[in-house]
């Protein structure tokens, strides 16, 4: 059953004034705002709620808010009546869309051209016989493939490493093949008096340096590559850093052919890790005339600190006929990763060499680095318009009367594995990164080796340090 309210505003006296216009009874004697007898015009109304009855008139009118009636509105429904079309129950009239067609075989077209020139390109790519002439893993180290090059001179670029066979620059262990620098101090009885004054080391008196004199050092006070004599006043020192240079050179040695190296490069300041080629024999005359291939170059610096750190690897083919006129600029790649320090774990680095192209890849051929097509040029003396430089009034071609286009890259080379530090010949720029050296001024070894405050502590400790080569594999090309 409903449950109605009546509101009912209660005075003092519990009625309504008998005055409309004097509702609060303000006219009668003490019916004053201030009487505190008289109600309170804002005080809350009182509620009350009868006892549930049966509806009667009276209770219908009364209240304060009086119900209105509203005559209540008849449902009528929106449902269509009689017949009306249908259709969606007819047979289907659609069209042809000619966009989609259009754009479909377009669509279509472009994927089967792609197919055909992918097919045409994998069809074109050389797939040479080839022979293994060396699979290493280095469980061991084996003489009968490596020999180590001990020298002081740099080997031409003017690096400021001296080349040893001291185990504790190079060695063997279940990592594979280690090639660590170290500080001279640390790995010889030389003083630190006696590095920068007053010694002398000579390697061709004690039988241990392997120089075949192919290039000649840049390096203030080093004329040779078996000696080194420090002094205070020239500014001439020992070399500060020991480090190794191992090479299958007179043992494993390839005409055409491929190369894959697996290594972990180091990280360290100034480092200089190298996988490279020579020519067993000098038969177009000395460096660069016999040519030079540099399968992947790195250097150690952190990629986050200097801008051609270990996070790009270089290729490149030296060939020229001098020292000063060498055309590599021609013949070089690089391969950057941001978010990969080639220092961080291990990779591939490898070489496919003929005698129609050159290729140099990094974890796969698709990871290109350079690709050297001898084919495009006559010959690499006119590729490298060696007869518009001056000084080459004075030298003869020594390349086009082979008639190969890919003279001098067309001899037995051998391979070397090396982790060199510091140089003047420009691999690390000047000005760039703290260089605490310049490769034109007087005394840049002694530079380098007073600021080992601010590059020594990134190189870490011993056991963690230097390039770590897991395997070396050659082909020669052709059938065994």
């Amino acid at each position: 059953m409903a449950v109605r309210t009546q509101i009912a505003i209660v005075g003092n006296s519990g009625r309504h004034s008998s005055n409309p216009s004097d509702p609060f009874n303000l006219g009668r004697p003490g019916g004053s705002l201030m009487d505190p007898t008289a109600p309170n015009p804002f005080a809350t109304p009182d509620f009350v709620t009868p006892a549930p009855s049966a509806p009667s008139q009276s209770s219908r009118s009364s209240g304060y808010f009086p119900k209105v009636s509203a005559p209540r509105r008849r449902f009528k429904s929106s449902r269509l009546v009689g017949e009306f079309e249908k259709p969606w129950l007819e047979e289907s009239k659609r069209t042809i869309n000619w966009d989609a067609v259009i754009l479909y075989t377009f669509v279509l077209a472009g994927l089967g051209i792609s197919a055909v020139i992918c097919w045409l390109n994998v069809r074109n790519i050389p797939n040479p016989e080839y022979c293994l002439v060396l699979e290493d893993n280095f469980e061991t180290f084996n003489k009968d493939v490596w020999s180590h090059e001990v020298q002081m001179n740099g080997f031409g670029t003017g690096s400021f490493d001296w080349t040893t066979s001291d185990p504790a620059n190079s060695y063997v262990d279940a990592r594979g093949l280690h090639i660590v620098p170290t500080l001279t101090l640390e790995s010889t009885d030389i003083t630190y008096k006696q590095l920068t004054n007053g010694y002398t080391v000579n390697l061709t008196k004690d039988g241990t340096c392997t120089s075949r004199e192919q290039r000649v050092s840049n390096i203030a006070g080093i004329s040779q590559p078996c000696s080194a004599k420090s002094n205070s006043t020239k500014g001439t020192i020992i070399n500060p850093v020991r480090s190794a240079r191992l090479t299958t050179a007179g043992k494993k040695t390839i005409k055409y052919g491929r190369v894959e190296v697996v290594a972990k490069m180091p990280r360290g300041d100034w480092m200089w890790p190298a996988i490279w080629m020579m020519p067993q024999d000098s038969v177009y005359g000395d460096w660069p005339r016999s040519g030079e291939i540099d399968i992947a170059e790195l250097r150690g610096n952190d990629a986050e600190e200097y801008p051609l750190g270990n996070n790009i690897v270089t290729s490149a083919l030296h060939w020229g006929t001098s020292y000063t006129d060498d055309a590599w600029n021609k013949s070089a790649g690089e391969w950057g990763g941001k978010r990969t320090k080639y220092s961080d774990d291990f990779h591939l680095y490898s070489l496919e060499w003929s005698e129609k192209y050159l290729f140099t890849w990094l974890d796969g051929r698709l990871r290109q680095i350079i690709f050297f097509d001898f084919k495009k040029n006559k010959n690499m003396w006119t590729f490298g318009e060696f007869w518009k430089s001056p000084v080459n009034g004075t030298f003869k071609d020594p390349w086009s009367q082979t008639g190969r286009s890919n003279t001098p890259f067309d001899q037995e080379f051998y391979l070397i594995l090396n982790v060199a530090v510091g140089g003047t010949g420009g691999w690390f720029p000047d000005g760039m990164g703290q260089k605490p050296w310049t490769d034109k001024g007087d005394t840049p070894m002694r530079d380098f080796w007073q600021a080992n405050s601010t590059w020594l502590p990134s190189w870490g400790p011993v056991e963690d340090r230097g390039m770590i080569v897991k395997s070396v594999k050659m082909w020669q090309e052709g059938a065994c």
